[in-house]
């Protein structure tokens, strides 16, 4: 008898939500990640839940439905983690004009007929506060409502459900070697340690090491696929306002700006084709020109790539040009000639990650007894409360913890939602919860990150499970990593 009944070789959002689906359906779930969970493409992802709006431009109107309704079905599973959020598209006289505009909201807001947020409405930006960052020539704008998602944690919340429904989640665990009978046998390198694990079928969600992960350790053909790299920057924060601003290029992109952590901007996403190691990715020169650009074409306070903080790159696989139609992600599975099966997971976005993992589970109802489909109305850890209600755990968080302040407060349900009570515990001070780590980080969340959410080293917890990075000293990094080595 095998291991497990399903092995999961990836720990994005594709594998986690796989994971997530599977274990709750009742098999015996193991997942193998290399590094860390998120680390690859889903930490690059550009942080929105939407339905695509430049999609329907290109007649995708069932992809943008079925996005539509995943934004929604994201907003009640996760109300900590994906947010409703105002969009301004100023008008352009140069790009789509005006009416166009129109045209693609009223679209919009038709195909997301039973969201219950604020509908469309055109603005005098002239006398409105999200005109004031924005260039004097734009006097209309189009705002309607879509959601911002923080991506990490979302990878990292699905993991923690499927561990807390039987499944195992191993990070630093490299499979370096696969051979296919009636069931898998796979070898990894576990934190060091040699492992033999064997299952009845395995899913391949290993991002950009899709092909590379077939061809070497599986030993099988891989879908056609190509590799993409996505990129983002984050300056300072260029206005003042919590809208998200959708700016039209010359080339027919949109390009995002979001307020981000507090403090600053992420300025995203552009996409183009990749070669290379997908462990080595980096924005080029004239990425970062193309987006400050796209930035300084719409506000007033311009940026050049000098007031770059950070860059955010990542490579994934996406399904290959002939087949571009289908650019929300696939699945494939492979069972041919009696061997065990093989689901080869590509593609997508954050939008339609758990839908896309329903469908690939499904997949398997002909190898594996399960019950039916359920993550569409149950709840992430900590999401258990009404998207409407996030601000009323806000206030009982600062209630109950005196000692935070309103913006320590909101980071804390933003990332833990109801469970942010297991981080705390019953300290009465910030000093009950050990030594601090920037303004922050403290050791009790620290170790909690630690023991449950599998975080090893310091950029798991500054990048990932937070993005604190941005703003700690470096002495307050290296006091992290060593407390790190002996949390106890």
């Amino acid at each position: 008898m095998a291991d497990y009944d399903v092995a999961i070789i990836g720990g994005g959002l594709n594998g986690t939500s796989v994971a997530r689906d599977a274990a709750g359906r009742g098999l015996r779930v193991i997942l193998l990640e290399q590094g860390d969970l998120g680390s690859g493409a889903s930490q690059a992802s550009p942080r929105l839940v939407h339905g695509d709006l430049a999609g329907l431009e290109r007649r995708e109107f069932f992809r943008g439905r079925r996005a539509l309704r995943e934004r929604d079905v994201l907003l009640r599973i996760a109300p900590h983690l994906v947010r409703p959020a105002r969009f301004v598209i100023p008008a352009h006289a140069e790009e789509r004009p005006p009416w166009q505009l129109r045209s693609l909201l009223l679209l919009y807001e038709r195909l997301a007929s039973r969201s219950g947020l604020p509908r469309s409405t055109t603005l005098d930006v002239t006398h409105h506060p999200v005109g004031h960052a924005l260039k004097r020539p734009f006097g209309t704008a189009f705002e309607y409502s879509d959601c911002v998602a923080d991506d990490s944690r979302l990878v990292v919340l699905t993991a923690v459900d499927a561990a807390a429904r039987g499944a195992e989640i191993r990070t630093g665990a490299r499979v370096t070697r696969a051979e296919r009978g009636e069931t898998w046998r796979l070898v990894a390198i576990d934190r060091g340690y040699r492992r033999v694990i064997t299952a009845r079928s395995l899913v391949n969600a290993t991002g950009a090491w899709t092909a590379s992960v077939a061809d070497t350790v599986l030993r099988v053909p891989a879908p056609p696929l190509a590799t993409v790299q996505i990129s983002q920057i984050v300056v300072r924060r260029l206005f003042d306002c919590d809208n998200v601003y959708a700016f039209q290029n010359p080339d027919g992109q949109l390009i995002f700006a979001s307020p981000y952590e507090r403090d600053f901007t992420l300025i995203g996403s552009i996409t183009h084709a990749f070669k290379g190691d997908p462990a080595i990715v980096a924005m080029g020169v004239r990425e970062v020109a193309y987006l400050c650009d796209a930035a300084n074409r719409y506000f007033r306070e311009q940026i050049a790539p000098v007031d770059v903080l950070r860059t955010i790159s990542a490579a994934n696989s996406v399904i290959a040009p002939a087949r571009r139609h289908r650019s929300d992600g696939a699945a494939s599975l492979d069972f041919g000639r009696g061997k065990a099966p093989l689901l080869t997971m590509f593609g997508g976005d954050v939008t339609t990650a758990r839908w896309r993992a329903e469908r690939a589970v499904s997949k398997f109802t002909r190898f594996h007894p399960m019950t039916p489909r359920w993550t569409a109305t149950a709840p992430l850890p900590g999401g258990e409360f009404a998207w409407q209600r996030f601000e009323t755990e806000v206030d009982i968080a600062r209630d109950h913890w005196r000692f935070l302040s309103e913006a320590q407060a909101r980071r804390l349900v933003a990332a833990y939602g109801l469970n942010v009570k297991d981080v705390l515990g019953d300290a009465k001070a910030k000093a009950d919860l050990g030594p601090a780590f920037g303004a922050e980080l403290t050791g009790a969340e620290v170790r909690y990150l630690m023991q449950k959410e599998w975080a090893r080293f310091p950029d798991d917890i500054l990048w990932r499970r937070s993005k604190l990075g941005l703003t700690m000293p470096q002495a307050d990094r290296d006091a992290l990593a060593a407390f790190m080595t002996k949390p106890d």
